[in-house]
């Protein structure tokens, strides 16, 4: 595991970027953590990462957003969606194991129906201080391929301090 504190909205989406260098076609981005923690944030750096162009906003109502970069971006948010059979009729698989990427709001509520090997990223408030900006973010790695990038990403922060 990796965590890293943030203390602004920037700093979350410069690490969601550096993320996004590492993806590959068939990567998934399971994000989770409280309402107005960071996550449409996170995908946002994201979506920088791959040269996506154009606003990245939540797919909340719309479940699905796709962007175009490098690789194509699926950015879904099952927050509306109740239970895993919910959010396979939307045909989920389709862009998990398709040719792009996945990075999925929420991705604590449907674990059970996302593949074994993924990137979970858990984003916090942190109440260490009154400043409503810091957060913890803690990036779960589910498989060698996904070890190898946080490794990569470790060394990236490294090199930044």
């Amino acid at each position: 595991m990796f965590t890293v504190q943030t203390s602004s909205p920037e700093e979350t989406r410069k690490i969601g970027e550096a993320i996004g260098r590492l993806l590959a076609p068939g990567d998934v981005v399971g994000l989770m953590g409280d309402l107005g923690t960071g996550k449409t944030v996170f995908a946002q750096g994201v979506a920088k990462g791959i040269g996506a162009r154009g606003p990245v906003t939540s797919p909340t109502f719309t479940l699905i957003h796709e962007h175009t970069g490098r690789i194509p971006l699926y950015h879904v948010d099952v927050y509306r969606l109740r239970t895993p059979a919910d959010v396979e009729a939307i045909g989920i698989e389709d862009y998990i194991y398709g040719d792009g990427i996945v990075v999925l709001e929420w991705a604590d509520q449907v674990l059970s129906i996302l593949p074994d090997e993924r990137l979970d990223v858990m984003i916090e408030r942190q109440d260490m201080s009154e400043d409503d900006n810091l957060r913890k973010i803690s990036i779960s790695p589910h498989g060698e391929r996904y070890r190898d990038m946080l490794k990569e990403l470790k060394a990236i922060a490294c090199r930044r301090d």
